[in-house]
């Protein structure tokens, strides 16, 4: 079944339909009280049930992962409104927290759906925590069942590889693990991540196609396809989609909303292992409850 959405010219093209109970693990929500980058103007006062949907429609998931762009100072009442807005049975949340989060409030975002916590050390301008903060919180959330969402450079991460070993939760990788292009799978952290995937707990997410947009830009993402195509090989099974949509550094030129599944199955091309990574991979990682299909039972 396809259907088309319209993309940035206003033309309509076909675009996949995701199977049921799909889930985009990277959705950005756009709301003023965190307009941190961009312009205000592309924000809402405060998003309504309906903007959150418009957004799942758009990338054409039923379940959502909600993420906050704002990383330091954040309140994680917008995440928390977000999954009430969506439904909390078929929404998660990530939180950014202080390093002097009491254990209340932790166990206040579990209640909410939040599911794990966010390092954002890419850049140490907006980073809410230090890289000696990591293991203490890791250990406070596992108590919780939660993961660690971990937005490094391929460089923090080959550089802290003993501290990546000894988390104790389980950790996800943001960004395909941001390895840098040209040589992406001769980097150090290819290695690194390669080996701990062995132990069971660690996960690759599938995400960057806003940066498609910025060839050329910090971090090289113009050209993924040979990273993700990497680890589905590699484990298919601890393998998430992010779509990362939309993304508060780009208020205006966003991908073309149609070409976000379009990018998947080029990672994927097969359809039983997109299944696996757009439904049964995020509903293991992300504690969703099971999906139920209810049948007609034939009249005797």
């Amino acid at each position: 079944m396809d259907v088309s959405y319209p993309n940035s010219s206003g033309t309509r093209r076909p675009v996949s339909v995701a199977p049921e109970g799909a889930c985009d693990a990277h959705m950005h929500i756009y709301d003023r009280r965190f307009a941190l980058h961009g312009s205000p103007d592309a924000m809402v006062d405060k998003a309504t049930a309906d903007d959150y949907r418009l957004l799942q429609q758009r990338i054409g998931t039923q379940r959502t992962v909600v993420v906050q762009p704002r990383v330091h100072g954040t309140d994680n009442s917008v995440t928390l409104d977000a999954i009430r807005a969506l439904g909390a049975e078929n929404t998660r949340g990530i939180a950014v927290v202080r390093p002097d989060v009491s254990d209340a409030e932790l166990e206040r975002l579990h209640a909410g759906g939040i599911r794990g916590i966010r390092f954002t050390l890419y850049t140490q301008a907006n980073a809410a925590t230090d890289f000696s903060m990591v293991e203490p919180l890791a250990q406070r959330v596992h108590a919780l069942g939660w993961h660690v969402q971990l937005h490094w450079s391929a460089d923090q991460i080959a550089t802290h590889a003993e501290l990546l070993a000894r988390l104790p939760c389980t950790i996800v990788f943001d960004h395909l693990a941001r390895l840098p292009l040209p040589d992406a799978l001769s980097h150090p952290a290819f290695d690194v991540v390669s080996r701990l995937r062995e132990n069971g707990r660690t996960w690759i997410k599938l995400s960057g196609p806003y940066l498609d947009s910025k060839a050329g830009a910090a971090g090289g993402y113009a050209d993924t396809t040979a990273i993700a195509q990497a680890w589905v090989r590699q484990a298919p099974e601890r393998v998430v989609w992010g779509s990362d949509w939309p993304h508060p550094t780009e208020p205006v030129a966003k991908p073309d909303d149609a070409a976000l599944f379009d990018l998947l199955s080029q990672w994927v091309p097969d359809a039983a292992t997109r299944h696996r990574v757009l439904v049964d991979n995020p509903a293991l990682l992300y504690d969703f409850p099971e999906m139920t299909t209810k049948t007609e039972t034939p009249e005797k």
